[in-house]
């Protein structure tokens, strides 16, 4: 069950388990945990495949890059799983448990995050988080169009914050656990 966090607003970041994690169903189950671990709210978590034209859409702005077209053919290469997830201070929070994109860098100066245990190269490097909250919220509204981060601060956070939520094992999300 999630900590009560602060009384500092709760913020909101985009997480994704790339497809060289989803392949294997232990280390997808592992970073989940890691997740819940590391007490972030997890407000939304889909399983989704990419066309080649979603993944050219949500990394356009690396067109011309050298990675460019190695990442775009990655990430529609197989399943992966995109959250939503709260916490204070979400954002640095989810970066500094990734680690450095680069894996070599990620293995010698954070070997104990995710990209440094589980990360294969630097495009298969496990993880995707948002760098900023502007990032975070247009990438939150590519996953999730139907989602309105507006309405779920205002709605949602201050009980997220409060505590007054539950861990649902089924869909693997927190959800309220107000008595209606």
């Amino acid at each position: 069950m999630m900590s009560v966090l602060s009384k500092c607003l709760l913020q909101l970041t985009l997480a994704v388990i790339k497809p060289d994690a989803v392949a294997h169903p232990l280390m997808l189950e592992a970073l989940h945990q890691r997740i819940l671990d590391n007490n972030f709210g997890i407000v939304r978590c889909q399983d989704l495949v990419w066309r080649r034209q979603d993944s050219e859409r949500f990394y356009a702005e690396h067109s011309g890059r050298f990675f460019y077209q190695r990442l775009v053919e990655f990430m529609s290469s197989g399943p992966m799983r995109a959250y939503i997830l709260a916490r204070e201070d979400a954002i640095s929070h989810w970066r500094e448990l990734m680690g450095p994109t680069k894996v070599f860098r990620a293995r010698f100066n954070s070997p104990a995050s995710i990209r440094g245990q589980f990360g294969l190269t630097d495009t298969r490097n496990t993880t995707h988080g948002s760098d900023s909250l502007e990032s975070a919220q247009r990438e939150i509204t590519f996953f999730f169009p139907d989602f309105c981060a507006d309405e779920w601060m205002k709605k949602e956070e201050p009980l997220f914050r409060s505590g007054q939520i539950r861990y649902d094992h089924q869909n693997q999300i927190h959800t309220l656990s107000l008595s209606s």
